[in-house]
């Protein structure tokens, strides 16, 4: 069964994967994960026939002897036709080399996908004439089972093409060996959809609004007439407080189990008042306690532009 995003990849150089299959559906990503790959150290090759892997892993088993080719990433995409039904019998054939095989699926909802490519005016690689949309849907039905065996699965839907890359490079970054867990503490506003891929979800729509408050309406969770206000009201301290409690007992279990980076998502109706300050504040809290911890804030601009 497939892994969804919050599954985690191993993070040092004895685990680290020899081969990374990069593939999905077209518009999902898959040249700025290959981007991604290559800033990793990782020889990348784009689309490369399918019947050749057998003859390519010869080549990253030689590497680790003549410090040829030691890591590899390869795109296998809609383009390889009818050999796509040979991939499963591949994959098997391939892990049982020996190396450490891990299958990256990259996909997006069909809105973001008709979007991206209405933005660069792609033609899309299945279009053969029945429009776009239906284009979308045969190659998501013809990619489903290379989907089905994929390690990991990445919803690109609410990246961009520089979060796709720090996904990547913090995920499968080679230098992490003994490192603190990375906490990434991201706000968003509800009203603009819940994140696909966070491991804990913190809805803080009980707190008290700024956005009612006429003086504080336009500003941000970053304000500091924002942060004292909201300070300023009891629950909001007991509800960092109970928060902070909580991640203080769950990262280390989630870090017990092997993972080395974890999502917390922070969310509030706009995403520009009381999840900014929430995150912020949990990160500076995660930070001392000797994580590896950062906000990002998905909607805050989003907010300002629509109030």
């Amino acid at each position: 069964m497939a892994r969804n995003e919050s599954t985690p990849v191993p993070q040092n150089n004895e685990a680290a994967p020899d081969i990374v299959i990069i593939t999905g559906l077209s518009g999902s990503g898959m040249s700025g994960a290959t981007n991604a790959f290559e800033d990793l150290g990782y020889f990348c090759v784009d689309n490369l026939p399918i019947t050749m892997l057998q003859t390519f892993a010869r080549l990253v088993t030689r590497g680790e002897e003549e410090k040829g080719i030691r890591r590899a990433a390869l795109v296998i995409d809609i383009r390889e036709g009818s050999f796509l039904a040979g991939f499963e019998k591949q994959l098997f054939a391939l892990r049982a080399t020996g190396l450490a095989v891990y299958v990256l699926f990259l996909e997006a909802s069909d809105e973001i996908l008709q979007h991206r490519f209405s933005e660069t005016r792609r033609p899309h690689p299945a279009d053969n004439g029945p429009g776009l949309l239906r284009a979308i849907r045969a190659e998501r039905a013809a990619m489903s089972r290379i989907r089905a065996v994929a390690d990991q699965i990445i919803d690109t839907s609410e990246h961009t093409v520089h979060t796709l890359r720090n996904l990547l490079l913090e995920r499968f970054s080679l230098d992490r060996k003994g490192g603190p867990m990375r906490v990434q503490v991201l706000s968003f506003g509800h009203k603009y959809g819940n994140p696909g891929d966070l491991e804990l979800l913190f809805d803080v729509r009980h707190l008290p609004n700024p956005h009612f408050v006429p003086e504080l309406k336009r500003l941000s969770g970053h304000d500091r007439r924002v942060v004292r206000y909201l300070r300023s009201q009891p629950e909001v301290e007991e509800t960092l407080r109970r928060f902070g409690d909580l991640l203080d007992y769950l990262l280390p279990l989630y870090k017990r189990e092997g993972k080395s980076y974890v999502t917390v998502g922070i969310g509030c109706t706009g995403g520009r008042h009381r999840s900014v300050m929430v995150a912020n504040e949990l990160a500076a809290r995660l930070k001392r306690a000797g994580f590896d911890a950062y906000a990002i804030h998905r909607d805050v601009k989003l907010a300002k532009r629509s109030g």
